[in-house]
């Protein structure tokens, strides 16, 4: 059971990587075309939106980001969130042959670390524990480890919003990005608890009276609507380039230590299959960043325009449409 349910949710978190890389060369093209009619999306136009390329991409990602959804319902968050890097490989491979946006021997090394990388997480990633309602998921959340872990995130992240984001929100990105990956480690163990939840209605054993389905439920939404107001700001306020591998870091390391601890899925793992479970994710890591550094050095060199941040001043480079949309599979679209 465990090993089938595994099963289906790498494919399903692989196909959703293949379909949001490939939305993104999508809404490139259509935005590309949109340029050639009418005003850029870059400077406030809106004439994309006729553009069938970039509706399809649109679709592409919804179809892909479903893909992502169900996914966490069949495997651990420790397999699927590190996969989403796969999204940025497919991306990148598309836009080397389609968009004819040369990727470079570094950008190639990068793609290579994040495939060996997911390899080693998806040969040793633990088996996926079968639940029968959603009083057992409370149960793993109210769990007294889990709980000190939501005290301690809740309580970084009110002292962020409070006392750092007044302060230093427009100087330094981690405090922006600290919220958002603070409450989307949350997110996404309600979002596992609701997938779980729909998956037991449709197989007719209804959770939906249960209270604590709809408690998931409102505390996803919460961690949703935080994500996307902080999300947003960062992007507003700092480089892309800089801003991407960074979220994608803190996400998903603070994503695999909720899950970790509120789902217990290195329980009864080897040292060695945890040791090596790790060693992929840095892998996966590097690979990511790796990718990152190297397109924007690149996009750098085409436009002489390098991005620096200097004590307290932003000074911002050319924009990059591309790498506005190069977000993972976990990002929220604005």
């Amino acid at each position: 059971m465990g090993i089938a349910e595994n099963t289906k949710g790498l494919v399903l978190a692989v196909a959703s990587g293949a379909f949001i890389g490939a939305s993104f060369i999508l809404k490139k093209k259509g935005l590309k075309q949109a340029a050639t009619h009418g005003t850029r999306a870059g400077v406030g136009g809106h004439s994309y939106l006729l553009q069938p390329l970039w509706w399809a991409g649109m679709v592409t990602m919804f179809i892909g980001e479903v893909a992502n959804f169900v996914a966490y319902i069949y495997a651990p968050a420790l397999l699927v969130t590190p996969l989403g890097a796969l999204s940025i490989i497919v991306s990148a491979v598309l836009a080397h042959f389609l968009l004819k946006e040369k990727l470079q021997k570094m950008g190639i090394l990068g793609c290579v670390f994040c495939i060996v990388g997911s390899v080693l997480i998806v040969i040793h990633a633990p088996q996926e524990h079968t639940l029968t309602s959603v009083q057992e998921i409370w149960d793993l959340a109210t769990q007294p480890l889990f709980l000190v872990y939501v005290a301690a995130t809740v309580s970084v992240v009110l002292a962020l919003i409070l006392h750092f984001e007044p302060r230093y929100g427009q100087k330094n990105m981690l405090v922006y990005l600290g919220i958002c990956s603070l409450m989307g480690s949350l997110t996404v163990m309600s979002t596992k608890a609701i997938g779980i939840a729909i998956k037991l209605t449709l197989e007719g054993i209804s959770q939906i009276t249960y209270p604590q389905t709809w408690f998931f439920l409102t505390v996803a939404v919460i961690c949703i609507v935080a994500q996307l107001n902080y999300l947003n700001k960062a992007l507003d306020t700092f480089n892309t380039a800089i801003v991407s591998p960074v979220y994608y870091v803190m996400f998903t390391t603070l994503t695999i230590i909720a899950s970790v601890i509120m789902f217990k899925d290195w329980s009864g793992q080897s040292a060695s299959s945890i040791a090596s479970e790790i060693c992929g994710f840095v892998i996966v890591l590097s690979g990511t960043i790796l990718l990152h550094v190297t397109r924007e050095h690149e996009k750098s060199n085409m436009q002489g325009s390098l991005t620096w941040y200097i004590g307290e001043d932003l000074m911002k480079g050319i924009e990059d449409e591309h790498l506005n949309l190069m977000h993972s599979s976990y990002y929220v679209e604005k």
